[in-house]
Parts: structure tokens; C-alpha cells; sequence
């Protein structure tokens, strides 16, 4: 006869909690439901989560170390603000990081994982076109922006460096993609934008693969740049700041 199993300590009921209660403000956040600025308060997000406070508390810990938030004097918790020079600094991060990653694709990658690759950025055009096509919602574009993290992933996985791997998916593409598509509005892409990266990746040569990707991380930043920094992003900033918890 079996005993019953015992019960589940509370620390790990609350990091299993706390586990689901990043996710989904996580995901709230990189969908656009929780505007940059947005007052994060632990009891709103717990009632609206139907958990305590403490693992809302946990995962609002987490996700400051992940930069999505931030706690600020006579502020509280909110949704984080970023300045122009940390999009710099994080563009320049990830320039580094996936220009040598682009390269080490062109040296190792196989014929099979070169043609993988190409469709994967002829897909990832083809859904950025089907959100400038329609006013797409946000899940929408929140699984595209997924896919096209998957597809800066894949270049790394085939680079054959786990680390290097790892510490691109810790800079977190996803959340780049957030604040380049959600935070500061969507942009116009050119229809073959990544074809044409990936085509380099897997056609060109190592040097031609780093070229590549450097242009490829740069257009992006300074499209960021060029809307964060022009005269209706002070407006954007004042609309989008004050807003409440969900």
C-alpha cells in the first residue's frame, strides 16, 4: 500500500507561482498589454493572476534582472524606461555577439542547415509582411517576434558554440524585438530584409556573413534610435508613462 505523497513544501509552491507569474507578465509586457512606464502593482497583478503576493513579488525581482522592469523612488514598480544610451549599449552587445556567431554559421554550418536557414528568413519576411498588410493584434505579432528570435538562435545552435548560444538568448533578441516593434510602434521592412541576411549566412563567406549581420543589428538600433530620439517621441513617452497595473 502506497503512502500518501507528502506535501509540497511552500518555497517551492511559491517559485513554481512565482515561475508562472514571470511568464505571464512577461509575455503581458512583450505583447504591449503593459505599456512602457506602466505602474506594476504586486497587489492588482497578484488579484489578476489569482496568487498571493509573494511570487508576484518574485517574478517582478526576475524580471527587473532581465531589464523589462524597474523600481524607482516615489515611483514604485514599473514597466522600464530605457534610455538611448542603453539601446546603444545593448545593440552594441548584440553586434558582438551575433556578427561572431554569423561567422562561425559560415564556417561550420551544413548544406541542409544553410537551406533551413534560408527559409527561415524568407518566412520571418513573410510574416512581418502579412503585420504591415493589416493592423495585426498583438498575439500575432508577439509569435512573430518569437519566431524571429528562434531564427537568430538557430544561426547560433549551427555555430556550434553552446555558450555563445546561451549568451545571445540572455541578451534577450525577444525583448529587443519588443521595444523595437511594440514599444516605439512598428517600421517598414524591405520585403527580402532577412532573406537577404540569411542568404549571406549561408551563401558568402565568413567575412561576408559578419558583414552581414553587423548591418543587420545596426539598421535595426538606429531605426529605434531615430524614433526614440525624434521630436514626437516626447509625446510618446508622456502618453505612454502613467498608466495602471492591469
Amino acid at each position: 500500500m502506497f503512502s500518501p505523497a507528502p506535501p509540497i513544501a511552500p518555497t517551492l509552491r511559491t517559485h513554481s507561482l512565482a515561475r508562472q507569474a514571470y511568464g505571464e507578465i512577461r509575455n503581458r509586457i512583450l505583447r504591449g498589454e503593459l505599456a512602457l512606464g506602466a505602474v506594476l502593482s504586486r497587489r492588482q497583478l497578484a488579484a489578476a493572476l489569482q496568487m498571493s503576493v509573494p511570487p508576484v513579488s518574485e517574478a517582478l525581482q526576475h524580471l527587473e534582472r532581465d531589464g523589462l522592469v524597474e523600481s524607482k523612488p516615489r515611483v514604485g514598480t514599473r514597466v522600464r524606461l530605457p534610455t538611448a544610451r542603453e539601446i546603444e549599449d545593448r545593440g552594441l552587445v548584440r553586434e558582438a555577439l551575433e556578427s561572431q556567431s554569423a561567422r562561425l554559421f559560415a564556417g561550420r554550418a551544413t548544406a541542409e542547415e544553410r537551406e533551413n536557414l534560408s527559409a527561415m528568413g524568407r518566412r520571418v519576411d513573410q510574416l512581418y509582411a502579412c503585420c504591415e498588410a493589416k493592423n495585426s493584434d498583438r498575439n500575432f505579432l508577439f509569435s512573430v517576434n518569437s519566431y524571429h528570435m528562434s531564427l537568430h538562435l538557430r544561426i547560433a545552435e549551427c555555430a556550434r558554440c553552446p555558450a555563445l548560444r546561451d549568451a545571445i538568448e540572455k541578451e534577450q533578441v525577444l525583448i529587443f524585438n519588443w521595444l523595437y516593434d511594440t514599444a516605439v510602434e512598428r517600421r517598414t521592412l524591405a520585403a527580402d530584409h532577412h532573406a537577404r541576411l540569411t542568404e549571406a549566412l549561408a551563401r558568402g563567406t565568413v567575412e561576408e556573413a559578419d558583414a552581414a549581420m553587423r548591418e543587420h543589428i545596426r539598421f535595426g538600433v538606429r531605426e529605434v534610435l531615430a524614433k526614440f530620439n525624434a521630436e514626437e517621441g516626447a509625446s510618446w513617452r508622456r502618453k505612454k508613462s502613467p498608466a495602471s497595473a492591469c
